[in-house]
């Protein structure tokens, strides 16, 4: 008897299951005509009944009436078995139903809700799963349009029986909409979108509280629809105005982000045949074998264009629902990073290239140990390590994409994405998915600026991978300096205010002479001690408190200054011995120096950069840096973020210096001024006044009476601190970076990226000081002004304007050359970074003397000019011709322009001088039309005739608009 439920080819065998449920029908026909009998059935005959019903409904819909009539009367199980084999068919044989069939389904599981059949909702779960992404074909559209009308239709019923199956319909339309709001002008789809639109919002404004059920990714999936008017409404109350869903305990969007998503949800968009073909892939497919496999499954269900947005959808079921054992772990199965390469090699288009990354990360943005499943981040880390070398653009792209999500994805909450990367990274290393990160921050085949920024990043966690100073980093027994003639030693100390502090000895030995322009004074005599002396009893003093461990600091740092100028100090072993004590003591003290600012409470009490350990140190380091310089070497060398807390420290006291004016014509009276306004600038003057009165006791004590400060003193003590920045760097780079082709802006953009990660606020004045400080480190440099335009917010990047239109900064300086190469190079950044860099170079470039004639013709002459690749420079260099005045030189460069590509450049710039300078614009359009026709006689150029019809034409159209 052939089927009447499925369609079956000739060479196909027959279906176990529809093969069950005919045999049953045929063999119980009679029984399911009236009269029905009214014995009650075995359980062997029960099953029978059941699988005869569920064939007479599906393939008789004339009798569907009396079928359901005679199930209610023999029903005995709460209908669990007549669900579970409606399920069974869904699952196995949904695709190769007849289309009656398929109405039949739908009609019988409206049944099922009304009398809340046991496992409906796992029966709606099923229908659900077989709506396709990415596929337009009527019957697909059909089965979204029955399914949400059901959902609206059966709303209170569902409400009341199986809330959490709502939540499933909400994801899985959410995931739809993203699909179907991407076509217009489709009268069917229009009226499908409207109908999953209202349910949606339906949920979301009467139930959130369910939506909660869902996890992070329910944010994942309603970003994408940000763009339609209903759901930027709820976007916006979602983000501002979390208290008008009235869900108690619902404060704000981070609680989304703290719970993870159930598998089940990433299950919802893969279809069962997909499903059991992945599984299979991953379960028993040898690796070097799977390349058939992916292509038929790639022919199979990623066939056409739309399609593609199955792919993100397919990432995120890999790695939150397919966790295979250790035993295929270890074996020579496809592991799933191949299977996800493979995924994103297929990927066309930009936007859905965007999504998949975000799926195969988003875990990792808000990973959480203790809730969180490792195996879900495991495949983006392998494929980022197993990409290399051979497809290292895999690797950077997702890296890029990495950093790119840590930077912009929700800047109210950076902390907690930050914080869940960090743990990420941390979990993978430790659970030995990987040995060790080396790979990524040390091999040459990944971009220097990518290894920087992995490696700071890497860095500037407190991970257990980081390079902690444990007890065997330091020497069991601290070695003893040869002995030392117990005679002693005055030294004169006078303060250079150029970065560095110079000793004179009275016993003829001089360091480096004196700076005769300030005045010097002569310390106390102090007794040479040894470098036993110096640590002994540290600990103790610093266990009593804070303030007497920082005043044993300084003391110890002032006689570690002085023992450095006796000529027969074994200088290295003191540094390396005190260096090492200092920073043992204060962590077993529950203090880490330089540690990260973003770990430290935000508050005034705690301000690490003012009054703390980390702070005298830095201070020491400028006022004699060069005798502290070999510590703080040895404390990068054991990973403390040292460079990172100097450029911060320095770039914090320019800020306050300028917002007390001290770089002006006035005193700094330190006694009137608030400390709670300057922190950072009397700390630094209280250690100023201390250091060069040559004070034993701590600059926390009370000071001499000396309290009003020369402006200009305060401008040498700011500029003093960027020298000591300026000369770590140098010395790092020789001693650390030796072997490495480190520059000093390469390794000034590493601490900048540290800073920004804990330093956002001040992100602007650290980038105006490294600029106005560090000039030959920073203006002009590719690396530098791309961090800048990618990591300042608009508002920032508004100010910076305002300070290049004053000329009070300069970021590109007044190279043509240097110029024309950042323009070339910023051609394939993204578009808000070249927005953000052609904001920035129109306001410097507009009032500096940069002779623009020459950019615009070296640029308008290149080559090659992509319309689409120099769109935004072309808007950049009109509206920058606009602002300057019309010289007869830059005219002439107009005038000159080539008239391949964007042909009326020249017509617009002419047409905005007419009508804002017309005077001097038709005095330079002489002067150059004389010197044109002078030149033309006199060379003959052959093309002559050409040039001067497009410049009439260019004339004309300035005349006309004036």
């Amino acid at each position: 008897m052939a089927s009447n439920l499925i369609r079956v080819a000739s060479y196909e065998a027959e279906n176990q299951i529809e093969l069950s449920l005919r045999q049953a029908f045929e063999l119980l026909e009679p029984k399911l005509r009236p009269p029905f009998a009214l014995t009650i059935p075995d359980q062997q005959e029960y099953d029978q009944l059941n699988r005869a019903i569920v064939y007479g409904f599906l393939c008789e819909p004339h009798n569907a009436k009396t079928h359901i009539k005679h199930l209610h009367a023999l029903v005995t199980d709460g209908y669990a078995l007549f669900v579970h084999l409606l399920v069974k068919v869904v699952q196995e044989l949904y695709t190769k139903l007849v289309d009656s069939v398929k109405k039949q389904l739908i009609w019988v599981a409206k049944e099922m809700i009304d009398v809340s059949g046991v496992g409906v909702d796992g029966l709606l779960v099923c229908l659900l799963r077989q709506i396709v992404g990415g596929d337009f074909s009527e019957g697909n559209l059909w089965l979204c349009s029955e399914l949400v009308r059901i959902f609206l239709a059966k709303w209170d019923c569902l409400l009341e029986e199986e809330p959490l199956v709502l939540t499933s319909a909400l994801y899985t339309y959410l995931r739809l909409l993203a699909d179907h709001c991407m076509l217009v002008n489709n009268a069917n789809l229009e009226a499908l979108k409207q109908l999953e639109i209202d349910f949606c919002v339906k949920v979301l404004r009467e139930q959130f509280h369910l939506c909660l059920r869902i996890g992070r990714d329910f944010i994942r999936v309603l970003q994408d629809l940000a763009h339609v008017p209903e759901f930027r409404a709820i976007w916006k109350d979602l983000v501002l105005n979390p208290s008008k869903f009235k869900t108690p305990g619902f404060s704000d969007i981070s609680q989304f982000y703290r719970t993870r998503t159930s598998s089940r949800y990433s299950l919802l968009r893969i279809t069962p045949e997909m499903e059991t073909q992945l599984r299979f892939l991953l379960t028993h497919v040898k690796l070097g074998t799977q390349r058939r496999h992916l292509e038929w499954f790639t022919k199979k269900f990623l066939c056409g264009v739309e399609r593609e947005t199955l792919l993100s959808d397919i990432v995120r079921f890999i790695c939150c629902a397919h966790h295979p054992t250790n035993e295929i772990i270890q074996s020579d199965v496809v592991p799933r990073w191949v299977a996800i390469g493979w995924l994103m090699g297929l990927c066309r288009k930009n936007h859905v290239g965007a999504n998949m990354k975000l799926a195969l990360f988003y875990d990792w943005l808000f990973f959480d140990e203790r809730v969180d499943n490792i195996m879900n981040i495991e495949p983006a880390m392998l494929l980022m390590v197993y990409s290399i070398p051979r497809c290292i653009d895999m690797t950077h792209s997702l890296l890029e994409f990495l950093f790119l999500v840590l930077d912009n994805y929700d800047l109210q909450h950076n902390d907690i994405i930050v914080r869940g990367v960090s743990s990420a990274f941390s979990v993978l290393l430790r659970k030995g998915v990987i040995q060790s990160l080396d790979v990524l921050t040390s091999s040459d085949a990944i971009s220097p600026f990518l290894r920087e920024r992995l490696g700071r990043f890497l860095s500037g966690r407190k991970m257990g991978f980081i390079k902690d100073l444990q007890p065997e980093n330091f020497p069991h027994n601290f070695l003893t300096p040869p002995s030392l003639p117990n005679s002693s030693c005055v030294e004169t100390v006078a303060p250079s205010l150029k970065g560095q502090l110079t000793c004179t000895q009275e016993d003829g030995f001089a360091t480096k002479p004196v700076d005769s322009s300030v005045p010097s004074i002569v310390t106390s005599e102090r007794q040479v001690v040894s470098a036993e002396n110096l640590v002994q009893n540290f600990g103790e003093k610093i266990k009593k408190s804070c303030v007497v461990g920082h005043q044993t600091l300084e003391e110890e740092l002032y006689s570690f200054l002085n023992l450095n100028n006796q000529k027969t100090m074994s200088g290295t072993i003191c540094n390396e011995v005190l260096s090492s004590t200092i920073s043992k003591e204060f962590e077993l003290n529950g203090y880490k120096i330089f540690s990260l600012l973003q770990y430290l409470p935000d508050n005034l009490d705690c301000d690490d950069e003012v009054g703390s350990a980390t702070a005298l140190l830095i201070r020491a380091c400028i006022f004699s840096q060069p005798k502290m310089q070999d510590m703080l070497l040895s404390w990068s060398r054991n990973g403390f973020s040292v460079g990172a807390r100097l450029l911060s420290y320095a770039s914090r006291l320019a800020y306050e210096a300028s917002m007390a004016d001290c770089l002006g014509d006035t005193m700094v009276d330190k006694d009137s001024a608030k400390s709670s306004d300057l922190p950072l600038l009397i700390f630094h003057i209280d250690g100023y006044i201390s250091f060069v009165q040559g004070e034993k006791e701590s600059s926390f004590s009370a000071l001499a009476s000396t309290a009003k400060i020369d402006n200009k003193v305060v401008s040498q003590l700011v500029s003093s601190a960027f020298g000591a920045y300026r000369s770590f760097l140098g010395c790092s780079r020789t001693m650390l970076h030796k072997n490495d082709d480190a520059s000093l802006t390469k390794l000034l953009i590493s601490d900048l990226m540290s800073c920004a990660e804990w330093g956002r606020k001040r992100l602007k004045s650290l980038f105006c000081c490294v600029f106005h400080h560090l000039p030959d480190l920073s203006i002009g440099k590719e690396d530098m002004i791309k961090l800048l335009v990618s990591l300042l917010d608009h508002t920032s990047l508004v100010d910076v304007q305002f300070e290049l239109g004053l000329k009070k900064l300069s970021v590109f300086g007044e190279n043509t050359e240097t110029i024309l190469h950042l323009i070339e190079s910023s051609l394939d950044w993204s578009c808000l970074e070249q927005r953000n860099f052609w904001g920035l170079i129109r306001s410097e470039l507009a009032v500096s003397k940069v002779q623009l004639e020459k950019v615009i013709l070296e640029f308008f002459c290149s080559d090659e000019l992509d319309p689409k690749r120099v769109a935004i420079a072309v808007e950049g260099l009109l509206t920058l011709c606009c602002c300057r005045a019309p010289t007869p030189e830059l005219v002439g460069a107009i005038m000159l322009l080539p008239s391949n590509v964007f042909q009326d450049f020249a017509a617009a710039v002419l047409a905005t001088w007419a009508v804002s300078n017309a005077t001097m614009l038709f005095d330079s359009l002489a002067d150059f039309s004389e010197k044109f026709d002078s030149k033309t006689r006199d060379s003959n150029l052959p093309n002559s005739a050409g040039i001067l019809i497009f410049r009439a034409k260019s004339s004309a159209a300035v005349l006309k608009n004036s």
